[in-house]
């Protein structure tokens, strides 16, 4: 949710805010789909008993250099796979840090997930360091992590070679299924990737829930000695923050939580056959229709210098965008079909820029019947494994063991229907977003539902965006009144996450909290940097006032 997740695009992995080296888009949960006919039923071992009480031993950190001469460290942490059973089998996390870069004044260390089920923090975290608010990088060593089941952790992985894993994406329809054929093509797809993980890894596919990554997190804690923690998640990493502050209610020093899941919506229920998706009751589909709608609105009511698809208004820019839309489900440019079109245009818009700007582009484009450019590959991080295998099963290991979701394969179509009559495209595209689950072949051991409002040590910091396209504005502020003890503050803007939107109000304010507990005012609200689609900026002799005309720059 890419925070809680953006739908599925061909070629795209499972990550969460953050660009992945090879992938077009920033951040997101992306949609896993798979397969199973029985109604699996899951245990909450967790969500009454708090944390399991065998001792637990704290794993070492051999901090290293992640390339020579690099500004990250690297190190390995050993955990248990089961934490009922911490003398059994263990598992590894890949661990990474960014030492406080201001001497003399550091606080202590921030933990920080970049969202998912599914993203790096191995690999995210250096991409998007510099989204960090200045003060909190001077202040904080900042540490990331790969969750168990991810990345450069004991990963999920179901398939034996690259080759393969290659093979079975190439061989299912990009994002939303069109057709009878596409949806059972798709359905089939997820069915045979749920039968090789159930083959390949069972044990570990049930204990990769987020409870397990809560605990995990607590052991980190330990390990680079801090009493208390200090944390930020966004996306996915909000229901993290919020996991771990119910189990560990006494442990918290400062948790800012950024683009909230709600969690209710997210965890309750059994693990049977959910009459909704995850998605769909986080209501994701409405938050992206709207975000689309303010999209077409404002690329309409500017020019196609500034907005490449404008049709020179507001309602002629929708019309030219529905029009686009229905031809691709018959007749696609090149292997852009209607189903990658419409996912890849919600996963553009969390991110406002470049993402806004690359999705006008996209669709002008195609509008012109001509295959979107490839968009620049990002660089590559400075750490050892820079792109590591992201499988769908991995986001799929987390979400379906622990999520309800429907086990009917003929629901999600039905459910296709009923959201795009309230939100269209969009809502096709979440609808698909977690069909994954249908044949899942495993349950979390051990997943944390609930309550969600122990009193905390310290209070927590929540920031929404109010045209978020995953994790809508009313779910930070359902939070907000769920947590204990909570701070809402507000970002008027649009996109995915106030971190890779930035915006020197929420920065100053987040600092602050995360330095010394100072809560913003209630009901503060901020705005962004950047608005979408701004004007060219002035430069040369004009704006230094000497009376020559100016130029332009984009």
């Amino acid at each position: 949710m890419s925070g809680t997740g953006r739908p599925a695009v061909k070629g795209d992995g499972m990550d969460m805010a953050g660009v992945i080296p090879g992938r077009r888009c920033w951040t997101a949960v992306v949609a896993v789909m798979v397969a199973c006919s029985t109604v699996l039923t899951g245990t909450d071992r967790v969500a009454a008993g708090g944390p399991p009480a065998p001792t637990t031993p704290v794993p070492r950190l051999d901090w290293q250099p992640c390339v020579p001469g690099g500004r990250f460290d690297c190190a390995n942490a050993t955990v248990p796979l089961d934490y009922d059973d911490p003398g059994g089998r263990t598992v590894e996390l890949a661990v990474i840090r960014h030492r406080a870069t201001g001497p003399g004044r550091r606080v202590g260390t921030l933990f920080f997930n970049p969202g998912g089920p599914g993203g790096p923090g191995t690999v995210q975290m250096p991409q998007i360091y510099k989204f960090f608010p200045r003060e909190v990088r001077e202040r904080f060593d900042i540490v990331s992590w790969d969750p168990r089941g991810v990345g450069s952790s004991t990963a999920v992985d179901c398939f034996a070679t690259r080759q393969e894993a290659t093979a079975w994406t190439e061989g299912k329809p990009a994002g939303v299924p069109v057709g009878a054929k596409e949806r059972a093509d798709t359905i089939a797809a997820y069915r045979d990737l749920a039968r090789r993980c159930e083959r390949r890894e069972p044990e570990l596919l049930r204990h990769v829930s987020t409870a397990d990554s809560a605990r995990d997190l607590d052991l980190l804690r330990q390990a680079v000695g801090e009493p208390r923690l200090t944390y930020l998640g966004i996306s996915y990493g909000t229901f993290l923050g919020s996991t771990y502050a119910n189990l560990f209610p006494g442990k918290i020093r400062a948790m800012a939580l950024d683009s909230n899941v709600d969690a209710r919506a997210y965890a309750d229920g059994a693990l049977g056959d959910a009459p909704e998706t995850t998605f769909l009751r986080l209501g994701s589909d409405r938050s992206a229709a709207e975000v689309l709608e303010r999209f077409l609105t404002l690329c309409g009511s500017t020019t196609t210098a500034r907005c490449a698809f404008s049709a020179g208004g507001a309602r002629a820019t929708r019309e030219k965008f529905d029009a686009l839309m229905r031809r691709l489900r018959t007749h696609p440019v090149g292997d852009w079909t209607y189903g990658r079109t419409a996912a890849q245009v919600v996963s553009d818009l969390y991110v406002v820029d470049p993402g806004w700007a690359d999705a006008a582009g996209t669709l002008q484009h195609l509008w012109q019947g001509r295959a979107p450019e490839q968009a620049q590959r990002p660089a590559a991080p400075p750490v050892p494994h820079p792109d590591p295998y992201l499988g769908d099963e991995q986001a799929a290991a987390v979400l379906c063991g622990e999520s309800p979701n429907p086990r009917e394969p003929g629901t999600y179509h039905a459910l296709e229907e009923r959201a795009a009559a309230r939100a269209g495209d969009a809502g096709r595209a979440w609808a698909w977003a977690a069909a994954g689950c249908v044949a899942w072949p495993a349950v979390a051991a051990d997943r944390y539902s609930g309550p969600w409002n122990r009193p905390t040590a310290n209070p927590l910091l929540l920031v929404g965006t109010r045209y978020d396209p995953a994790t809508p504005y009313a779910g930070a502020r359902a939070m907000a009144g769920e947590l204990a003890d909570a701070r809402l503050l507000t970002l008027d803007g649009y996109g995915h996450t106030a971190l890779t939107n930035p915006s020197a109000c929420v920065a100053r304010y987040e600092s602050r909290y995360l330095i010394d507990g100072t809560l913003p005012p209630p009901g503060t609200t901020c705005h962004q940097d950047t608005a979408p689609f701004p004007a060219p900026t002035p430069v040369g002799a004009v704006a230094t006032g000497s009376g020559a005309l100016a130029r332009t720059r984009s």
